[in-house]
């Protein structure tokens, strides 16, 4: 029997495209290929009887190409916040192994180069999303001003981390990995952010 799940929160990502990153939209990287750490802090969470209220889980990715092609390299960070249940259950749902929107995502992963449990810290301010993973990861992130001071959102993109949900646009300040051959050290690049909600089966 599969273990019923459910997580909300919210999430960002940041990676390498410069401009309006045609990846969303099926379209391939402004680079070429696509590197990108996408963060997700959960307000909310169960799986089974395990609660995951509080926790955060990052990846680190490269994209060779066209991201909707797959061949994903991908290292998966949890938070080490976590007790050896909770990351049991984190490890199964962003592994995609129980299924709910992360099996879609895992779908494009062509090669896990490593698991870690590393202290991930999460930060949200008016307009500012920042995820901290151990020495070795950080996005921070601004949203970008748009008419008369609002946010600018994206909404019914196809290739989403949160589907249905809308996009706030950013730019990111900060942008870093170095583990496992992922390399970032850039600013000044696409970032989003929204809430997002999973569940399963």
């Amino acid at each position: 029997m599969n273990t019923k799940w459910n997580i909300k929160g919210e999430y960002l990502e940041s990676c390498t495209c410069k401009g309006a990153c045609p990846c969303i939209y099926l379209g391939s990287p402004t680079e070429g290929s696509c590197t990108a750490l996408v963060g997700w802090h959960i307000d909310q969470g169960r799986y089974g009887d395990v609660v995951l209220d509080n926790l955060n889980v990052a990846v680190a990715l490269h994209s060779p190409g066209h991201m909707a092609e797959g061949q994903w390299k991908v290292v998966l960070y949890l938070d080490q916040a976590a007790d050896p249940g909770q990351s049991e259950a984190l490890g199964t749902i962003f592994g995609g192994k129980a299924g709910g929107h992360p099996a879609v995502l895992a779908s494009f992963i062509a090669e896990l180069l490593g698991v870690e449990q590393v202290p991930i810290r999460f930060e949200a301010s008016p307009g500012r999303r920042r995820f901290e993973v151990g020495d070795t990861a950080e996005a921070d992130v601004q949203a970008i001003e748009g008419q008369e001071g609002a946010a600018v959102t994206i909404r019914n993109h196809p290739l989403a981390v949160a589907p249905g949900e809308t996009l706030t646009v950013a730019t990111s300040r900060t942008l870093r990995h170095q583990a496992y051959g992922v390399e970032l050290a850039l600013s000044e690049r696409t970032a989003f952010y929204s809430p997002f909600a999973y569940a399963g089966p």
